[in-house]
């Protein structure tokens, strides 16, 4: 049996909308379709942490406490590791335009009419929106929200 190659991928989440990034059409895997941002797992790393330095290189931010999420792929030669993230340093941007050619971010109506590199993690992706979307109520202290 093939070793699976280790990628990790991160779905940004803010205000229920997810980022995405447009691989560049002369890509050698997956062109010309949108994708989460993210990129091989390095044989020192961990996934979290690939996915940390992915983010700085290809958007520029700062990731923190990325969250494990499940993904489903369906390409067998991959071994995916997914990250929740909803708190970065910076503001993403395209700073690896020989991968990308545009990024933005989507509400989760408008992913299903999207050619994705991998159809069948929408669902995936759908969940991580609502879950990275939830959320915590205030704390409630005799009547007063805490706004923290």
């Amino acid at each position: 049996m093939v070793a699976r190659i280790p990628i990790s991928v991160a779905a940004l989440v803010r205000d229920g909308l997810v980022l995405l990034v447009h691989r560049h059409p002369s890509r050698r895997w997956y062109p010309d379709c949108w994708d989460l941002v993210g990129g091989h797992v390095e044989p020192d790393e961990l996934p979290h942490q690939a996915v940390a330095r992915e983010c700085l290189e290809e958007l520029g931010v700062h990731v923190h406490d990325p969250r494990p999420i499940p993904m489903t792929i369906s390409d067998p030669t991959l071994h995916m590791h997914a990250f929740l993230v909803t708190r970065w340093e910076g503001e993403p941007v395209n700073v690896a335009p020989e991968e990308h050619d545009d990024l933005r971010w989507f509400r989760p109506s408008d992913l299903a009419d999207l050619k994705l590199a991998h159809p069948a993690s929408l669902s995936s992706i759908l969940s991580a929106v609502q879950v990275g979307d939830v959320r915590p109520a205030p704390e409630r202290h005799e009547g007063t929200a805490v706004v923290g």
